[in-house]
């Protein structure tokens, strides 16, 4: 009995030992592979530093290279020059020059995510889905997701013209859009519309929304808030601390809110609620759109899932992947997809997006035109908005109906 133990063991033992060896063998194989195809790059780079029919600097071949590397990988990932990295830090800041407008490459083209709130995109009529086709007459078929963004930011007052191709238009619409200094305010607005329904707009998560949705319902309260609207359409992102932060405002402690993964350990995380004194009993409505994306979609799928609040307007955008900035020791950085968001329930985001649970068109049928958006807040003529409020009305009818049954008995 004892021998076949040990024989048993000693058979164990060889094949664990044979599968760490072929694990090995396996990353041996992938790194000889690795190194001739670095070989295979060094030739050509070296062919074309000697032989192309112009003098070429060996930087701007590498840049070159570079570009493509990433683009190859994802809409997200991007090599970014010093200047194009100095740039996204300005942007963080929430403060820079351009259109104001959100892009990415999808199915090969360039689309807008979102034009933000308030800048010249949004009042000149552009809209979630838009293609743009043209930049200053340049075809964008084969542009890099960051040469395009250097196109359309510059000097505020000068004009971009973008030819853009719209799924509900068969021509292609003409824009001429003034560039300005984009400021971004986090909340647009903060107000009750009836019968104690509050709402408030958010337009993006950067580091003191938390503080200033906060700020905002304080203020709702003292005018005897008993629901509220958060609207998210449009809504193209930030930073994913606050979006965290905002939904643990609104659930119980210690609950996933949202978790990743990647292909290594580190980047398989798991976010929770942490927020003290939240707001359990209030009826909460969210609000989103094609031009939701990323942080409001965390902020939704796990609403959704808790069954937190009803969704209400059209399906998101599906923007639910994790990039890392990864500086350069030139000033240059990559922008690097390191991993995916998940809601609690598991659901992924990336390219699939939150359906609502009730979908209503978010917006009147617009004009075909360009035409300017705009800045009149009437929520009778907003058909989700309008849907969100009668649905707040009906649960408060309810539930006050139910008190009364139970005093009755």
């Amino acid at each position: 009995m004892r021998k076949n133990i040990i024989i048993g063991i000693s058979l164990i033992g060889l094949i664990l030992l044979g599968a760490r060896l072929g694990l090995c063998d396996n990353e041996k194989k992938k790194k000889d592979e690795l190194y001739r195809q670095v070989e295979l790059f060094s030739d050509t780079l070296a062919i074309i530093h000697k032989e192309y029919v112009d003098d070429t600097l060996p930087k701007d071949l590498i840049y070159g290279a570079l570009k493509g590397m990433l683009s190859s990988l994802d809409a997200h990932s991007q090599f970014m020059d010093p200047d194009t990295y100095n740039e996204l830090k300005e942007e963080t800041e929430g403060k820079f020059g351009g259109l104001g407008i959100e892009i990415t490459i999808k199915d090969g083209l360039l689309t807008i995510i979102t034009p933000i709130e308030d800048t010249p995109a949004w009042k000149a009529g552009l809209k979630p889905g838009d293609r743009i086709v043209k930049i200053n007459n340049e075809l964008t078929r084969e542009m890099l997701l960051t040469d395009a963004v250097k196109k359309m930011r510059g000097k505020p007052g000068e004009i971009v013209d973008l030819a853009v191709l719209r799924d509900s238009e068969k021509k292609l619409l003409d824009f001429k859009i003034t560039r300005a200094v984009i400021k971004i305010k986090d909340i647009k607005h903060a107000r009750i519309l009836e019968d104690g329904i509050g709402y408030i707009r958010l337009v993006e998560f950067r580091e003191n929304t938390p503080q200033e949705l906060n700020n905002a319902l304080g203020n709702l309260s003292k005018q005897r808030m008993n629901a509220l609207i958060i609207d998210l359409r449009n809504n193209p992102g930030g930073l994913l601390d606050a979006a965290v932060k905002i939904t643990g405002k609104f659930i119980q402690p210690n609950k996933m809110i949202v978790y990743t993964k990647g292909r290594q350990f580190d980047q398989n995380l798991e976010f929770y609620s942490n927020t003290k004194n939240a707001i359990l009993d209030l009826p909460l409505v969210i609000l989103i759109n094609q031009g939701s994306a990323s942080g409001s979609e965390i902020v939704a799928g796990a609403l959704q899932d808790y069954k937190r609040a009803i969704i209400i307007g059209t399906k998101s955008f599906g923007k639910g992947s994790v990039q890392s900035v990864v500086p350069l020791r030139d000033g240059s950085a990559l922008r690097l997809t390191t991993s995916r968001y998940f809601t609690p329930s598991g659901k992924i985001i990336n390219g699939k997006g939150v359906t609502p649970d009730i979908e209503v068109e978010t917006e009147k049928a617009a004009d075909s035109k360009n035409k300017p958006v705009e800045d009149v807040f009437n929520y009778k003529d907003d058909p989700a908005l309008a849907r969100a409020v009668d649905i707040l009305k009906a649960l408060k009818f309810y539930k006050e109906a139910k008190q009364e049954n139970r005093h009755e008995k």
